[in-house]
């Protein structure tokens, strides 16, 4: 793929999951990349694991980060602004799941959801006028269909929430970022087999909890991370230059139909 920018690729969340498996593919395409995780020893893991794919020159370093706590966006925020910092690509793959019943959330399992989306604000909006100094970029928000669309067996109201709000930023900052040469766009994947489950499912009963999902969608299984990384660096191309404010399903096929 071509990429014209030469700068930065600013993984949020780039540790595990959607985040790693993207991080690696933009390596592999000999751009520079920067990986923000909250735990330090995966994120160490993390950046040998891409900097042992990298082409080229490229060159692969991590930031702890939590996005919880204001100081430590403040730190993020400190790094993208720094002046021989040009961050031409930002991939926001920060996520928490965590189903529960509406009438059972608490105001702290709100908060969960809508301060990370405070994080994501407040990093897409530094990364933007860092992207305006340096000729522009291109950014993916990894949202969901669960924004989109309610399942009943998987109850996620301020998940469905933040996700869909995340949806509807990704179109305002593709409506007020064109004029600067920034693209924006988000995928929306359904069920996709990541770390993102060990939060409520027993980490040696991931598979097999996993497979019932299998059916759900109309090709016949759940997605991988390389499934929906394929698509965020084909979004982040050059190759998709007149894609702006697109949100894409990325979904096995369940926005079309189920099973």
């Amino acid at each position: 793929m071509n990429f014209k920018h030469t700068g930065i690729a600013l993984i949020v969340g780039g540790s595990s999951g959607m985040g790693l498996a993207t991080a690696k593919q933009l390596a592999m395409n000999n751009l520079d990349v920067v990986i923000v995780g909250n735990n330090a020893e995966k994120l160490d893991r993390a950046v040998s694991e891409v900097q042992a794919v990298a082409s080229g020159s490229a060159h692969v370093s991590g930031l702890q980060a939590n996005l919880y706590k204001a100081a430590d966006v403040q730190k993020i925020v400190d790094f993208i602004h720094q002046p021989s910092n040009q961050i031409n690509y930002l991939v926001n793959a920060a996520g928490y799941f965590n189903p529960k019943a509406f009438v059972e959330h608490t105001a702290s399992d709100y908060d969960i959801y809508m301060d990370l989306n405070k994080a994501t604000f407040t990093l897409s909006q530094a990364v933007a006028t860092n992207m305006i100094q340096n000729g522009g970029g291109n950014i993916v928000n990894i949202g969901s269909m669960w924004g989109k669309q309610a399942i009943k067996a998987t109850p996620s109201s301020a998940y469905s929430m933040a996700k869909a709000g995340l949806h509807a930023l990704t179109q305002h900052m593709a409506m007020e970022l064109a004029d600067s040469g920034i693209r924006v766009n988000a995928v929306s994947p359904a069920v996709v087999k990541t770390p993102i489950y060990e939060s409520f499912i027993d980490p040696k009963e991931v598979d097999e909890a996993l497979e019932g999902f299998n059916t759900f969608h109309p090709i016949g299984r759940v997605g991988t991370a390389q499934d929906i990384a394929n698509t965020i660096t084909f979004l982040l191309s050059d190759e998709t230059s007149w894609v702006t404010g697109a949100i894409w399903d990325i979904d096995g096929g369940v926005m079309a139909g189920r099973n």
